[in-house]
């Protein structure tokens, strides 16, 4: 008996990635703007700026995401109260499914953040730079990476577009999902709106020092079941993610020049600056004074990210 293969339709197709950046901008920053012949796809994962594609401006705030078609004229800046943090994703794709993309603002769900954390992780992978410096204009490809890290990125990033496309347009089967199906998706909403409202919880008490007993009381959850949330949401411990956040909020701050170091240690409830420039270089690997130099730096040139070729 023989068998006969099937060759599988392939909705959305890249055939090539130019760029992929996670960029941590001053509250001042602005970027003159530019077009090319591909496509890109501008994500705010913190903070709020305002963009213009082709003759209309946009204000994103954190989620939203904006994809320029290929020849739109485009630029972004921040607008002056927030230190943003964008992601920024330029690539080819001949797909008649992106067409779905053009002029439109949308806002990604946890499945889309999760597909992005995923992309910018095997991006530092594959490319043999730093993905965070706006002014490399070609992002070359490390000569030894992990077995598959080329394909995953492409496979992410068709995946993210798919699931927007799918997400928006309702295309999932158009029917009621089983028992079991249904079951799923409460437990993960209802996971997911737990984390949302602890991760709230740790981020209204930055400047205190909270312990797992209080997260558990406040938030009228089990120890194992926050520790279990959080390794599946985060693939951390709850409090090396308090941790996390604290730095993340103090390079926020530094952006946004409002407070001096000692200042930003006092707010976030560190015991002396010296133990929160100890702590801050343990996490990003610089102190908060080589922190501050790095992001004027990058600064200087505005937000050039032209990866041709």
């Amino acid at each position: 008996m023989g068998y006969d293969g099937m060759v599988l339709k392939k909705s959305i197709t890249l055939s090539k990635i130019y760029s992929i950046h996670y960029f941590e901008y001053c509250s001042d920053f602005k970027f003159k703007g530019e077009s090319h012949d591909f496509w890109e796809f501008l994500l705010v994962d913190k903070g709020e700026v305002g963009i213009t594609a082709g003759d209309k401006f946009f204000i994103l705030k954190k989620g939203h995401i904006v994809f320029h078609q290929p020849n739109e004229f485009h630029n972004v800046k921040a607008l002056g109260k927030f230190a943003p943090n964008l992601i920024v994703i330029s690539f080819d794709c001949k797909s008649t499914a992106m067409n779905f993309f053009k002029t439109r603002i949308l806002k990604i769900d946890g499945v889309e953040q999760n597909l992005l954390a995923n992309i910018i992780i095997e991006a530092r992978q594959c490319f043999d730079c730093p993905i965070n410096d706006p002014h490399i204009e070609n992002m070359p490809l490390k000569k030894q990476t992990a077995f598959g890290s080329q394909q995953l990125l492409l496979l992410y990033l068709e995946q993210f577009l798919i699931h927007i496309i799918r997400r928006y347009s309702n295309a999932a089967l158009h029917r009621h999902p089983s028992g079991t199906e249904l079951t799923k998706i409460t437990k993960n909403k209802r996971n997911s709106e737990t984390f949302s409202l602890i991760v709230d919880y740790l981020e209204q008490n930055i400047s205190n020092q909270v312990s797992i007993n209080n997260i558990c009381q406040h938030n009228h959850i089990s120890r194992s079941q926050l520790l279990k949330l959080f390794k599946e949401q985060t693939s951390m411990g709850v409090i090396e993610y308090f941790l996390h956040l604290k730095i993340d909020i103090a390079k926020e701050l530094i952006r946004t020049n409002k407070m001096n170091f000692s200042q930003i240690a006092e707010y976030l409830g560190y015991s002396s600056i010296h133990y929160f420039s100890r702590q801050f270089r343990k996490m990003t690997g610089m102190t908060p004074t080589e922190y501050s130099s790095s992001i004027k730096a990058m600064a200087d040139g505005g937000l050039q990210h032209n990866c041709r070729q």
